[in-house]
């Protein structure tokens, strides 16, 4: 479980590599424009749970700390959790990628942005809500007064 843990990072660390470091590289945007970007770390942690299934599905269909917390501490719990973070943290990158290219979000201000949430995930996505809504705003067009007939 220990290599498993340790070499799952490798499915999602080019891509995360090519949103942060070449946000603006045309092959980026080419191979994060494909929805399977996640799909390899959903498959390893599909590959994790089913021979699981019976030990985990407590857990999580009716969830409490004490089964998730017995489920976490074992290496499999950790190893499975671990896949899922890194899943569905690259599912929100992408997100996050293809939305703030879309709105012409400077790639300065997203590579920290991409960090946070490759590394403690909802906080990097509440800052690109953040970031999200400051640049709609500001790129608004301005409303021209109404006039009132007097």
């Amino acid at each position: 479980m220990d290599t498993v843990f340790r070499a799952s990072s490798l499915l999602v660390l080019p891509f995360w590599a090519l949103m942060i470091l070449l946000p603006r590289w045309r092959w980026t945007e080419r191979i994060m424009r494909s929805p399977l970007v996640s799909a390899a770390a959903a498959v390893l942690y599909v590959a994790l749970v089913l021979p699981r299934v019976s030990e985990i599905w407590p857990a999580v269909s009716h969830p409490a700390l004490g089964g998730g917390a017995a489920l976490l501490c074992s290496p499999a719990g950790a190893t499975i959790a671990w896949v899922h973070f890194l899943a569905f943290d690259l599912f929100v990158g992408r997100w996050i990628y293809l939305d703030s290219r879309a709105l012409r979000i400077t790639p300065w201000l997203m590579a920290p942005v991409h960090f946070l949430t490759l590394m403690l995930g909802p906080i990097g996505f509440l800052s690109y809500l953040i970031v999200r809504f400051v640049a709609t705003v500001s790129s608004a067009p301005a409303k021209e007064p109404v006039q009132t007939v007097t």
